[in-house]
Order: C-alpha cells, then structure tokens, then sequence
C-alpha cells in the first residue's frame, strides 16, 4: 500500500502545474492525504527518510550563496591581498610579556610617584600653616562654603560664608564647573559652620590653595585634591558648588572615607561587644545598633573584626565566625549589618564572659599570625557594667603588671593606679573603647574605668545624633603612636566607586552621572607643637584621587593583542582593574553598585587558576609568569572561547599593588611592523570614512588645556602636520595607525563602485566595515539611515562593536579565533535592540616565515531577510524533482507543513526558522529533543561557566503572626505606638544645644542604610555564585543525523555542516511533539547553592594576603589621662520627663 501511495505521489507530483478544475482540486486533496500519511509511514518504516543527500546539496548551496555576498560587499579578498603585498616589507616580532609589565609597572610607578610628591607637599604645607597658628576662640573668618557659594537670600544678598565665587565648565574635570584658582570647603549638614575649630582649621588651611596650585601646575594630570579636618570640614580644590540632598542635607563626612581612615590608623583587630540585656530595649537599642554600624563604616581591607552580643550568654551574631576574627571588607561588614539589624534583648547583662572570650579571640589570633598583626581593639557597647571585672584584665590584659588597684574608682582623674607613675606605663596590649548608651549615668564611672585603665576612650552617647563624632574618638587614639613618632605613611585605598568627586553620589545630583572607579593616594597631617606632642593630634587627612581609567591607558591595548588585557590587585588579593570586574548591578531601571563591589577577590574573576598560583605570586609582590587554558565568554556570557593565555605579573614599587598582563597564544604571540611615510599615511587617514579608537592614547591630549577639546584624531592630524608639535604622542602607535591607513585605503574605492554599480546592489546589505589591530576603523553605509535596520550598529552607543580601552570589537575578538579566509555569521543579542540583523567577519592576517599575525577583521552587517530569502530559495526541492533515485521524502521542502528547517551557528543561536520569533534564541529553547541529541552524540558540548560576581534574589523568610489583629482597639494601638515611638526617636535624635544655632542646623535624617535594610527581604538582590551553560559546536562532526523517540511517535533529523562557515543546517521532522519527554534547555544561570557547613567554611577562610609594612600600634609617650569624659549633650527638663513614661508604655506593647 505504501508503496503504492508512493507511486502516485510522484506520478502527481510529474504533472503539468497549469491543470485547473476538479482534477486539479482532486489532486491537491489526493497530495494532502499523502503529506499526512507520510509521517505514518516514516515511522512505521524506521529508516531516516529525510535525506542527507539533500540536505547536504542544499548546505553546500546555501554557504557558496551567502560567502559569495559576505565576499562581495565586504571586499575580503581585496583587504586580505593588499596586506598579502605588503609583506615583504613587514617585520614580525614575538613580543616579550616579561619586559612589557616591567615597562608598564615603570611607567605606573613613575606616574603614581607623582601622585605622591603632590600629596607630600601639602601635608608639609598644612603642617606648617599649624605650627605658626595660634589657635582664637573668638576668631571670625568669613571662607569659602561650597554649599553657600554664588546663592542670595530673598533681597538677592549674598548668605554669609558665600558669596560670589567663579565657576567653569572644565574638561579635565569631566566638564563639571569648577574653580582652579582657589579652593573652598565643605561642612556636614550636623557640624556648625562656625564653630572656632572650624574657623581656625579654616583660616590655618588658606595656605593650602597655594600649593593645590603648584601641584596642578607640575603635574596636570593631578585630579581632585583635599585635605580633610579632624574637626569635619573638608577642603577641595579646585573649588566647587556643593549640592546638598533633596532634603537640604550634605551626609558626607571626610572622617568617613576610606583614605582619611587608613591614613589616620594603622591596620586594626576590633571586636565588638554589644550587650542585649533587657535594660538595652528601645531606643537604647537602636543607638547601639547605629553605633556598631558606625564602627562597621571605619574598617576597611586591611582590617580585621568580629562581633558578639552577651545577655545572660555570650553569643557570636554570625555563629559561623566563632573564635576568630574575619576580613573588614566591604561585603562582610554589609552582612554584620544585615545581622545587627536582627538582635533582640532578652536577660540580665554578663560583660564578663564576653570580655573573656573578646581577649581569647584576639590572643589567639594574634598567637596564630592571623589577623592585621597590629593594633587590637575591644569595642564595649552597654549602658552599664555592674561585674567585677578587674580580674579579667589583670589575667589577659595586664602582662606582668599584677598592680594593687585602688578599690575605689575616682572620678576625676583617668587613671585609677596607686602609683601615678606607672599609669603612663601600662603598655596594654589590647585597648578597650566603651560606649554608654542612654541617658542613665549611674555605671558612666565602671564603663570610664574600663577604657582609662585599658589605653582606650570613653564616651556617652545618649542621642542618635551623637554617635557619628563619639565613634570617631577612638581613630584619634589609634592616631596618637603614629603622629608621636611623626612617621607619614602614605597610604592606597582600595578601588571605590564615586560620582567623579572623592566624595559622594549626592554631590552634584543630575550633573555628575558617570560613576568612576578611583583610588586615592593619603598622608596624615600631624600637630608638630611640642607642647601638644604626647596628645599626639591629628590635624587630618590630605589627599588625591587616581581614576583607575587613567592609569590602565599605561597599558597600551594595541600592544596586548586582541584578547589580551592588563590588571591591578592590592596586597590584599582584591581587584583594583579588570576588564571582567562588573561593580554595577540593574536594580529596576537604576545602575547601582554592588554591596561588594570592591572586594571581588583575583580568584574570583580568573577562575581558572584552581590552585591560586596566580594570585599567591601576585599577593607576595613577586615577578614571575604563568600560563592556563581558560574558557572565557564573550557576547555577554552567551558564548565561550577557549584560549591559551600567558600571565606576566611584577609589583608596582612604592605602593600596595601588582600589576598582570595577559598575552593569548596565538594572536597575542606576535606584533608586526610596517613603514610608510608620514606625507603618504596622512593623506589616507584624512579619509571621510577613517575613525581611530576613541579612548585609547594616541596623543597626550589631557595635559595642556588647550588641547583638551581635541579627539584624539584630531590630536594625531596637528601632531604630524607639525600644528602642535609639543603634543606627547605614542610613536609606535602612530606608525602602526598611518601603515593600516594606507593599506586599508583601497577599501574606500571599493565600496564606493559597489554602491554606483548600474547592475544595483542586493536588498538589506546595510554597512561594510573594517578595524585593524591599531584602533583603527573604516566603514560604508550602503543605506541610508531611513531604510537601514541596523540603525545603532557601528554608532557611539554600541560599544560593544566598538574599540575601547578594555577591549577590541566583538566582531573583531570572534574573528580572531576562527580560521582565517572563512566568514562567521552571527546575529547581536535582542537586548541591544540592534534589530533583526546579522554580521559577517572574517580574520585578515599577514604571514613572514612561519610567524602569522593578525592584521584585523572585515566584515559586513546585512539585514536578516537576505539570509533568509537565500535559504528558502535553495532548501525547497521542486515539484518535478527525479525521486527514482531518493529513499526518503521527496521532494523535499522546508515549507511544508511536517518539516522544519532551521540555520543556527556554532553556539546553538538560531539565525533562521518557519517562527521569525526563534531568531537570536539557543536552539535548545527551540526544541529541547534535538539539542539533546546533538549533546549527547557529540555535535554539541556543553561548557559550565561561572559567575562569581552575580546578584540574586534574596530568599523571603516568613514573617511571625503571632498576634493577630483581633480588633480595631490593636489597630488603634498599634498606630498610637508608631505615633510616639517615632516622635520620641524625633526628639532624641538632636543634640538640643544644636538649636542655638538654628540658621545652620538641619534637620538629623535616618541614614538610607536603614531604609534599605527594612526592604522587604524578597526585593532585595544579594552577592551570588551562579553556574550557567554555554555551548560549542564540534566541527569535527561535519553531519549526522538520527531518530528520536518521543511515546508513540519517532522524530527524525537530519544535520549538516554549511562549508566555509560557522553554520549548521537542521532538517527536522515537524509533526511528533517530543515536549514531554525533552524539556527545553535553556542557558538561564542557576545560583550555586552551598550547604551551611561549606558556606561557613567559604566565609572563615582567609586567604592569602600581604600585610601593610608599617604598624603603629603603642608609644611610651601617650597621654593615658586623655581617656574621655561625659558627653556634653543634656536632654531638656520636659524629655526627661516625658521619656520614661513613654518607654514604659512602648514596653508594653
């Protein structure tokens, strides 16, 4: 029977097509009953009857089509022969990676020195300016406040400490309006601007503007430079206009940043002890939670802390971390935050079991080398310590010193010794800062005893509003052995993220939207006053940012190759710059930083380097090289490479960091060298259709101001003309630039005669283009932009296709890793909305003996409906088609209804199908069936990449409702306690003598940490590990074909590889839904889950790290009697009346 169908199928088939009429209508019907019973009898059969035959003559077609187009109209052959003539004139060298980092770290060196000396003149200066002051409690000093600056009041005065103060656009400075004749000064919003300290720091600090001057003058790449003062106020030059918050608030305080800490302090051990008792609940306890978080905020890298709570126990808030002390960086302080937020107060408080295992903690990390190895700290949280607990410091505190203490506490002198003169004698080993929260008094003298006797500071901080200057007592402390001993260390922040100021996002609002990775270079400025010596004062911080930006562009792209890149560590194993670091994160329609933005360890970007030889090396400084196999993706994670790499590393002298370099095998192997004259490049590289890579160094343009309005095209042209002939440029270069100039120039001709060819030019060839190894880049359009598809291919938003300073263009990279000669097609991703297009490359290289280098990449962008309308041309076999020859369907065509045909590249993305909506999904979405097949014979390999740097949804805890409301009495009550306890943390929060000066005080604000915190937990994205797939052609498989069986029916496939492309044709059998027993698969990372006991593991382990050299831990000299004292704020007659019953009330409920 079948048989017979068959026959008839192709008698009908041979008829005439023009046959009208019922026969006509009887023959269709008759044709469909065939196509339906076609499936039957494949099946029942079980022999492939699509046939590979066919399948590979439409193959072979279809690449001859579309390489024969690509060829065309993007001029390969001719690009390909005019580097083929030139190399007899070419020398090819391999380059040296181990002299090429040593020159980098050299001229990073030479570039971070200057840095340096700047900074050192101003502490020098500021310094000075001091020892000749003489500090006036009356003094009045009108200054410059950046807040107050060019602002009138409603008769159109100038407020006082304004004025009018010229301000700039200035291209230097990211276009931002400034002044650079004359700094000015910043106060926060909760420290009055016309407190004598501030005067007198003010006044004293004018001679600075001099020297910021100077500075800027001897090295004018020199960024902001500051000097912040102890007392709060921040100095910055050049001067600007400083925008507070919607609010009317400016938060940010010098004292807070990274640099002014690190340069105050030398690296610390803190642990803090917060009690939880149930005397802490309330308000109490929110001060002790902001307080602790305040701490958190001073820490940083080198640094090392813990926390514990103790009531009736002593308990560790992240249990994981019992016994030992963990990294202060940014993401383990964000998690400690996370924790605070969640204590409870329950039981009587016990400080001295927490004491204990405080100093059990520090000894034995100090005993095991763990740790910073310097100065240690115990940070004492309470509002009360009622133990005997004198015993605990004499057994773990006092070494050796069993002194006979007095037995009663005396309250006006800091030292409690029978013998005065060994009070400055006692040289803890551990100091121990206290806090009392709250406005009770009574245990103020045991908490005062316990930091006096212990090198440390007391402070009583009953409001919110006083904890940000009580935390900062203790870095003053710290200070004191270092400004004693007068050493200057200089110090190197980590990478940080800010709104191009080193200050803070809020600083300019809407002007200043580009967010910047930095490090700032900071020296501690000390009081050389002999009769302040042993107080050892901190007059503060000065200091100047790097933006990593510039100092990467040391490290030349076109000398790396197209896959090779250089980057920066600390001695702490953190990147500083990489071109895979992501510090940002989408939250809605918002770029944001991530919580650990700046703590992403080398291992967790570089992989592949399982054993951490790399980083290990990097870590301890050392120059060495190494060499791995790594995968890396490209196209946002959506395909993978595989790549040879050697790694080069040396440490940048002076400073924390190292330096590496990465040169790929194979294209990064070699540099070739070609020669022309200046007169003959510069008439090619004036072409209309040139570009050179926007934001790589051709010409030193940021130097003088005059030039800084150039492109750097622009740059290069007055360079060689001899217009600017003092402009710094990169010589080797410009060589390369004016060489790819002539060569590539025939290009422009070409591409003209194909757009004037009378014969026309095929629909939907959008653009031609080119781009060699020396940034430089030729392109046509060959439609206008009203018809064009690609409208955003090729323009300054699409960087990605683009040459910039972390890397070469996407079509360039892909074409470097596939034979030379031969086209790779590919279709952009949807997200960057470049439409329904594709790109064709190809590698151009040159050849000198038995060394190839890479020359560039040329290609063509056409729209998708050319491909498409060449594939349904060829992949249909017509109606009179000689099947006495074909077992199997015949003939056969891609539209009819029972088969599908797809054209998808070597990574699985489909470019072609029946469903114009497939086009840019993985195959494996498409049809799970196949692609699981082709996995498992081996046409496909599934590769697992990870993601170390991911942000995930934070998993939703249920939320206790213990008490429901019951009735509207308990919502009554419930807003009436929401009422008062928010008008009272209103009350509390203001030091009240701040209303003496209400034209200058605003209101305190709770911090946005707080509101982020309280998110709902399931909004909330969190630092992940994610795993995802991607998927490689094997192009040793050139077919295959197979059958899959699905339940009742098989579904049959046939494979071919297109010749002379990265493409693969499918043919597929349409009418057996194979869903049910293959899901899709899908390329959607999944979060590495760890378990607790693997996680806590992950979160204790502590790496390898270089310490800072210096330490300043203790100084014979120290003052111990400048121990604290009570807080000057007092609360009025009515809150102290008002506040108890209010808190009993609360209490209740």
């Amino acid at each position: 029977m079948f048989g017979l169908l068959k026959e008839e199928m192709d008698v009908g088939d041979a008829g005439p097509r023009h046959r009208s009429g019922p026969r006509r209508g009887t023959l269709m019907m008759f044709s469909w009953i065939i196509l339906c019973c076609s499936s039957l009898w494949l099946v029942v059969d079980g022999q492939i009857k699509i046939s590979p035959e066919t399948v590979q003559k439409w193959a072979v077609s279809f690449g001859k089509e579309i390489a024969a187009l690509s060829t065309k109209y993007s001029g390969a052959k001719l690009l390909q022969k005019k580097y083929k003539d030139v190399e007899g004139v070419l020398k090819i060298e391999e380059v040296d990676g181990e002299e090429l980092v040593k020159k980098f770290a050299e001229e990073m060196e030479e570039m971070l020195g200057r840095k340096m000396k700047s900074v050192k003149r101003l502490a020098e200066a500021a310094e000075d300016a001091d020892l000749y002051h003489e500090y006036n409690d009356t003094l009045e000093f009108e200054y410059y406040n950046s807040m107050l600056i060019n602002v009138v009041d409603e008769d159109g005065n100038a407020l006082p400490l304004g004025g009018e103060f010229p301000l700039e656009a200035n291209e230097h400075f990211s276009k931002l309006p400034v002044n650079t004749q004359q700094s000015n000064i910043q106060v926060p919003t909760n420290v009055y601007n016309r407190d004598p300290d501030i005067l007198n720091g003010a006044y004293m600090s004018e001679a600075l503007n001099d020297v910021f001057i100077d500075n800027f003058q001897k090295d004018p790449t020199l960024t902001w430079q500051y000097f912040g003062s102890s007392t709060g106020f921040f100095r910055l030059y050049p001067g600007i206009q400083w925008i507070p918050d919607e609010n009317g608030v400016v938060t940010f305080d010098c004292r807070n940043r990274n640099w002014y800490i690190q340069a105050a302090t030398s690296p610390k051990d803190v642990v803090i002890v917060v009690d939880v008792s149930g005397s802490m609940k309330g308000l109490r306890l929110t001060i002790a939670k902001h307080t602790i978080n305040t701490i958190l905020d001073t820490l940083g890298e080198n640094d090392f802390v813990n926390i514990i709570a103790y009531s009736d126990y002593v308990r560790y808030v992240e249990p994981c971390f019992k016994g030992t002390l963990v990294q202060a960086d940014l993401d383990n302080r964000e998690h400690f935050k996370l924790l605070i937020d969640e204590l409870h107060v329950k039981g009587e408080g016990k400080v001295k079991n927490a004491m204990k295992e405080s100093f059990k903690i520090l000894n034995e990390a100090a005993a095991l080398g763990q740790g910073s190895l310097c100065n240690q700290a115990i940070m004492l949280i309470t509002d009360g310590a009622m133990e005997d607990f004198q015993d605990v410091f004499e057994e773990f505190n006092w070494p050796e010193r069993r002194l006979y203490l007095e037995p009663r506490l005396r309250s006006n002198s800091g030292c409690t010794c029978l013998h005065a003169s060994n009070c400055n004698s006692l040289s803890s080993q551990v100091r121990v800062f206290t806090y009392l929260i709250g406005r009770e008094m009574t245990f103020a003298e045991n908490v005062k005893w316990i930091a006096c006797n212990n090198k440390g500071y007391y402070t009583h901080v009953s409001t919110l509003a006083d904890v940000q200057e009580n935390v900062m007592e203790y870095l003053h402390v710290l200070s004191r052995p270092m400004v004693i001993n007068h050493d200057h260390d200089i110090i190197w922040t980590e990478a940080y993220m800010d709104s191009v100021l080193p200050s803070t996002k809020e600083l300019f609002n809407s002007q200043a939207q580009s967010l910047l990775l930095m490090t700032s270079v900071a020296m501690p400025v000390f009081s050389k006053k002999k009769e302040t010596l042993s107080h050892g004062i901190l007059l503060g911080v000065v200091g100047t940012d790097v933006a990593l930006r510039e100092l990467m562009r040391l490290a030349p792209r076109y000398k790396l190759g197209v896959h090779g890149y250089a980057f920066l560590i600390t001695n702490n194993g953190y990147i500083l710059s990489h071109p895979d670091l992501r510090p940002l994160y989408k939250e809605g329609k918002k770029l944001k930083p991530k919580p650990n933005y700046n703590s992403v360890d080398l291992s967790e970007v570089e992989w592949e380097d399982m054993e951490e030889k790399l980083r290990t090396a990097m870590v301890k400084g050392e120059t060495g090289t190494l060499s791995l196999d790594v995968r890396t993706s490209v196209d946002k994670g959506k395909r993978v490479m595989f790549l040879k790499n050697d790694y080069f590393y040396t440490s940048i002298n002076e400073t924390p960091f190292s330096l590496g370099i990465v040169l790929t095998r194979g294209n990064g192997q070699y540099i070739f060298i070609g020669n022309v004259s200046v007169e003959e490049g510069l008439h090619d590289l004036i072409a209309p259709d040139l570009t050179i890579a926007s934001e790589w160094t051709y010409c030193e343009t940021d130097i003088d101001p005059a030039h800084r309005k150039l492109s750097q095209l622009q740059a290069v042209v007055r360079y060689l003309t001899g217009k600017e002939p003092d402009l710094e440029c990169d010589v080797q270069l410009l060589q390369q630039t004016l060489f790819d100039a002539v060569v590539t120039a025939p290009m422009e001709a070409y591409w003209t005669a194909l757009m004037l060819n009378p014969g026309g030019m095929d629909e939907g060839m959008e653009t031609a283009f080119l781009g060699t190894r020396s940034g430089l880049m030729r392109f046509q359009r060959y439609s206008g932009i009203e018809k064009r598809v690609g409208k955003s291919f090729l323009t300054s938003t699409d960087k990605e296709n683009m040459f910039t300073l972390d890397h070469f263009p996407l079509w360039y990279r892909r074409a470097a890793e596939y034979p030379a000669k031969q086209f790779l097609y590919y279709m952009p991703r949807q997200e960057t909305r470049a439409g329904r297009i594709v790109i064709a490359t190809t590698a151009i290289t040159v050849t000198v003996g038995k060394k190839t280098a890479i020359a560039g990449a040329i290609g063509v962008q056409m729209t998708l409906e050319v491909m498409e309308s060449k594939f349904w041309a060829i992949a249909s076999q017509p109606n009179d088609t000689d099947c006495s020859a074909v077992e199997g369907v015949c003939p056969l065509r891609c539209d009819s209804l029972d088969m599908e045909c797809y054209v998808i590249d070597n990574n699985g993305f489909v470019l072609i199908s029946k469903q114009r909506t497939d086009a840019g999904k993985f195959f494996g979405e498409v049809d799970g069936s196949v692609m699981t097949t082709l996995i498992r014979m081996g046409m496909f390999k599934r590769v697992s990449l990870f993601d170390y740097q991911a942000m995930c949804k934070m998993s939703v805890h249920s939320i206790s409702s213990a008490r429901p409301l019951l009735s509207s009495f308990y919502g009554l009550a419930s807003a009436f306690k929401w009422f008062l306890s928010n008008f009272l943390l209103f009350l509390l929060e203001f030091n009240i003598c701040g209303f003496w000066h209400t034209e200058h005080f605003a209101d305190a604000k709770p911090s946005s940490r707080t509101s982020y915190i309280h998110k709902k937990k399931g909004d909330i994205l969190q630092p992940c590990d994610t795993e995802y797939p991607s998927f490689v052609y094997e192009p040793s498989v050139k077919e295959t074909n197979s059958i899959i069986k699905c339940g009742r029916c098989q579904k049959m496939f046939v494979v071919q590889q297109i010749p002379e492309s990265n493409l693969l044709m499918l043919v597929v059998q349409a009418d057996c839904d194979c869903s049910r027993q293959h899901s899709p698969i899908t390329m959607e990372p999944k979060e590495v889950k760890y378990n607790s006991s693997v996680k806590c593991e992950r979160m204790r382990s502590q790496k390898i790290r270089r310490r800072p050299e210096s330490c300043h831990a203790y100084h014979p000299q120290e003052n111990a009697n400048d121990c604290g004292g009570a807080s000057a704020a007092s609360l009025s007659a009515f809150l102290v009346l008002l506040c108890p019953p209010i808190a009993t009330f609360l209490s209740l409920w």
